[in-house]
């Protein structure tokens, strides 16, 4: 048995940020949504545990080392299930590492649900999002996969309803950015919880209420990565973007368009005019079956 599952990119149509706890974590507010952008994971049988890296995106995970994520959530599900076998992970990677779309949660969320099939072990979804969340805050919205927003440090889900349908333009450019300093360098005051309904019928009404919201890293990523202000102006100027945005902790930023194909030719525009840039279209995963 051969079992192959898409790791989609992880994107935060909004963050706000609510307070810090005192063990150092911070109270976030988030819609997440997951598009058909990313990475993936295969799993097969074999007698122990590795874990090869390709792809484009490759790079940034070479040589690979025990403490990667993937094979951390691997040795967590055999611990915690008892299996004894092993597998051969391979891990094809799309997404620009450290680049604020989820890359090594979902990734992880993924091999949890491969190894989940692949080993035939009786674990729920609940029991799993447990297990995820220590290996990550994001880990359990990637194991969740629909529009959810997220709250607590990333670990209170609810479901956020069917998103419309819209294309989105991703573009990085090129520059990797650790979470844990963008959240040490913002400032300022905490903001507030922000959540909407009815979920928005259309791309145009989405970008409506999504920007009476924010990114609350953005400034802090910015100050660190000047660039980002860069693509989200080149964003901004594309025909048809809505709503150019940061992702996550950045650098990864954001535009909604009214349907894929506006996000694929606003691709290739952009693409041609900044060619060291990372740039991907897609659109809003449509359907939550877990594998290809």
């Amino acid at each position: 048995m051969v079992v192959t599952v898409h790791a989609a990119a992880k994107v935060n149509l909004y963050l706000h940020v609510l307070g810090r706890r005192a063990d150092g974590y911070h109270l976030v507010d988030s819609l997440v949504a997951f598009v058909d952008i990313g990475d993936h994971i295969t799993a097969e049988p074999a007698a122990a545990l590795s874990l090869e890296v390709n792809g484009p995106e490759a790079a940034g995970l070479r040589p690979v080392r025990a403490d990667n994520l993937v094979l951390q959530a691997a040795r967590l599900l055999a611990d915690r299930t008892g299996i004894a076998a092993g597998a051969a992970l391979r891990l094809k990677k799309n997404l620009p590492v450290a680049g604020g779309l989820g890359g090594g949660s979902s990734d992880a969320a993924a091999v949890l649900l491969a190894l989940r099939k692949l080993w035939q072990v009786s674990i729920s979804d609940e029991a799993l999002r447990e297990l995820g969340a220590g290996l990550g805050a994001d880990v359990p919205a990637c194991l969740y996969r629909d529009a959810v927003w997220v709250g607590g440090i990333g670990e209170r889900l609810e479901p956020a309803g069917a998103l419309p349908e819209a294309g989105i333009l991703l573009v990085n450019p090129r520059q990797p950015l650790l979470t844990a300093a963008v959240f040490a360098a913002r400032h300022g005051p905490f903001g507030e919880a922000a959540r909407f309904a009815p979920m928005p019928s259309d791309a145009a009404s989405l970008a409506g209420a999504l920007s009476l919201r924010r990114n609350d890293l953005t400034e802090a990523a910015i100050g660190r990565v000047p660039e980002i202000e860069t693509v989200l102006v080149r964003l901004g100027g594309l025909p048809g973007a809505r709503l150019p945005r940061m992702s996550g902790s950045g650098a990864t930023c954001f535009a909604l368009f009214d349907d894929r194909g506006a996000a694929d030719t606003a691709r290739a525009r952009l693409a041609a005019a900044e060619p060291s840039w990372w740039c991907a279209a897609g659109g809003f995963l449509a359907d939550t079956g877990l594998w290809d």
